[in-house]
């Protein structure tokens, strides 16, 4: 089994709806291996979303993983109102202390690159987990919102408002 961790940006609701960018083309990881475009083919969904890569710690589960020109773009949810460890891994989500994402695959067709590392061309994508240190420095959280962060928002425009229309 191979690993490769990402640093993501991760977004995510209340109800625990989260988004990520798992694997960005066009750049290698941190050990020289590159992903290409079309090797998450084929990609069988739900997949789970797992706290480290830990098989014993799922937290959630992702139901969409799209190729898109930039990356492996994923949405899920952590099951915060059915896992204790998931409202755990949320509130850390929101907090910003775990902001990557992180691949588990088998490699199924890959060629050795000059000076190290492999272009992966083929691959069977079992798991994306959340983590705190990614592989790849262009996979990360892209959403981790809240409630309250949407009402404080909604509070700030009502005050603008306010403020401009002098009501």
């Amino acid at each position: 089994m191979d690993r490769l961790f990402f640093e993501t940006k991760i977004a995510a609701d209340d109800a625990g709806a989260i988004r990520g960018i798992a694997w960005k083309f066009g750049a290698p990881d941190r050990i020289g291996d590159v992903i290409e475009p079309g090797a998450f083919k084929g990609a069988v969904l739900p997949l789970p979303m797992l706290f480290g890569h830990d098989m014993g710690d799922p937290v959630g589960s992702w139901e969409a993983a799209t190729e898109k020109a930039d990356g492996l773009h994923v949405e899920g949810k952590l099951l915060v109102n059915d896992v204790a460890r998931a409202r755990e891994v949320f509130a850390l989500v929101k907090a910003g202390a775990v902001k990557g994402l992180s691949i588990g695959f088998i490699t199924k067709k890959a060629a050795a690159l000059p000076g190290g590392g492999r272009s992966i061309k083929a691959l069977e994508l079992f798991e994306v987990s959340l983590v705190t240190v990614p592989m790849h420095p262009g996979a990360r959280v892209t959403s981790a919102k809240s409630a309250v962060d949407a009402l404080r928002l909604a509070a700030a425009i009502n005050r603008a408002t306010t403020a401009l229309t002098g009501g």
